[in-house]
């Protein structure tokens, strides 16, 4: 202390010097007998083991993270829009087109991982971030006249007719509470219909998710079924009537003329080369059929029943088989990957149901098999045409397509054509076919065309004849020399 100022040393450490507490323990274990390496590596295996610890910790919380992350993700997968390859998806087979961007609601949804119907519940907008329209129960209720309007039974349950306010007549699908499916079905058509848009697609008009009850609306379906065209019986599946979802129960159809089965296998054709080619990412139907193929009213084919369908992960294995028996693919029933060729495999059954008219689960593709070994895989194939046609089609044409439905029934996956072959394929069918009516036409006019022409040729020949005359009686006019 000097003139009322007095200066104070603190030191920085708690210790006298840095080391002080090993120095004191050493010293203690040296008074206490004890070794100075067993205190040493008793301290690192005590730090070691805390270490461990919460690295074993971090490592727990890290995975748990990841789930979550990839589960999010896989949300958003299923939520993000489907773009495409160029122009309209809407138009011919090939065509492709930006279906829509992303919407802010999406994108918020997403990053919260919230569930799908989580914060569909939350909306009251009447367009869902799927972009679908919700509807109430109380107004699907009212267009079903109490849910009285049966017109089909399937796998995922009933379906009835129900006409709008707005005058429109539309298909509701509803899952029945026994049913194999269930919500996530339901979600996955949502969300794949709601960004997938295509004329060969049947068009999903809305959803309603509301009272514990999942139901599904689509556009009405004047034709039905084209099992219900192929087959003058009720289709039966485990016990359970096949999905009509536009035509009653019991209502029979004719039989289907040859190029009417042409230009369906080409339009189910563009349909699924569109889920494979045209959507990104792409998308696998996983459960091609007859009753799920529907008719309008102008006979065009759209695929349906997308519950079963998933983004194609070739590396996706899993434990349950999903499809419908006759239609699966023998590679994917071995190894439990879905590909896209498991899609090209149905759809080559599908072609030879078309030309047989029998069915996949009654012995199809034995049927097919026997026929091959005569066919020898190219020509042949007209005797497995239906009885029902008649022989009303034509052979070259009908060899064609069987060789080609061969091809897609391929046992090895990697020698199956592509679906976008296939399009190209049954194109050029029918073109060669329309070329052959053109020029038929111009050699043996119809009945109709003939009667036009002679009626025609009788026109001017009277007009010639009328002016002969007249020129006759202009010359009469003039006086004689």
């Amino acid at each position: 202390m000097h003139d009322g100022f007095g200066l104070v040393l603190l030191s920085l450490f708690p210790f006298p010097w840095p080391g002080w507490w090993l120095d004191q323990k050493r010293g203690e274990a040296e008074m206490r007998g004890v070794s100075w390496g067993i205190i040493v590596g008793a301290t690192i295996g005590l730090v070691s083991g805390a270490l461990l610890a919460v690295a074993a910790l971090l490592c727990v919380r890290f995975q748990k993270k990841r789930a979550r992350l990839r589960n999010s993700s896989s949300l958003r997968a299923a939520t993000a829009p489907m773009r495409t390859n160029g122009v309209d998806a809407c138009a011919e087979p090939s065509d492709a087109s930006t279906v829509g961007q992303e919407s802010p609601v999406r994108r918020e949804a997403n990053a919260r991982g919230l569930s799908f119907w989580v914060e569909e519940s939350r909306r009251r907008n009447p367009v869902s971030f799927s972009g679908v329209l919700k509807y109430l129960y109380k107004d699907l209720q009212k267009a079903t006249c109490n849910f009285t309007t049966l017109i089909g039974q399937g796998a995922f349950g009933p379906v009835y007719t129900a006409q709008m306010a707005t005058g429109e007549i539309v298909a509701v699908k509803v899952l029945a509470s026994n049913s194999k499916q269930g919500e996530r079905e339901f979600q996955s058509e949502v969300l794949l219909l709601g960004r997938l848009h295509h004329r060969n697609l049947v068009n999903l008009v809305g959803y309603c998710a509301e009272k514990g009850q999942y139901m599904l609306v689509y556009v009405y379906m004047s034709n039905g079924s084209l099992a219900s065209h192929l087959y003058v019986y009720v289709l039966y599946q485990e016990n359970e009537r096949e999905i009509n979802s536009s035509t009653s129960a019991g209502e029979k159809h004719e039989p289907l003329s040859w190029d009417s089965r042409v230009n369906i296998a080409l339009d189910v054709a563009r349909g699924l080369e569109y889920l494979h080619d045209g959507a990104i990412p792409p998308v696998v139907h996983r459960d091609i059929k007859s009753a799920n193929i529907l008719l309008d009213h102008s006979m065009v084919a759209r695929v349906a029943d997308f519950g079963l369908s998933r983004e194609e992960i070739v590396s996706q294995h899993g434990s349950i088989i999903r499809g419908t028996f006759g239609y699966l693919d023998p590679e994917y029933v071995s190894s439990r990957s879905y590909t896209k060729k498991s899609d090209v495999y149905s759809f080559g059954v599908l072609l030879f149901e078309l030309i047989a008219g029998r069915n996949p689960q009654q012995g199809l593709m034995e049927y097919v098999e026997l026929a091959a070994m005569d066919a020898g895989g190219r020509d042949g194939w007209e005797e497995i045409a239906d009885s029902r046609l008649h022989g009303d089609f034509d052979v070259r044409e009908l060899n064609d397509i069987a060789s080609l439905a061969y091809k897609c029934t391929s046992r090895i996956s990697r020698k199956r054509p592509s679906m976008r072959d296939m399009v190209q394929s049954l194109s050029k069918i029918i073109n060669a076919r329309n070329s052959r009516i053109r020029r038929s036409r111009r050699s043996f006019p119809t009945a109709v065309e003939a009667s036009i022409d002679i009626e025609t040729s009788e026109y001017q020949s009277s007009q010639s004849e009328h002016q002969r005359e007249e020129s006759l009686d202009s010359l009469s006019d003039f006086p004689e020399v």
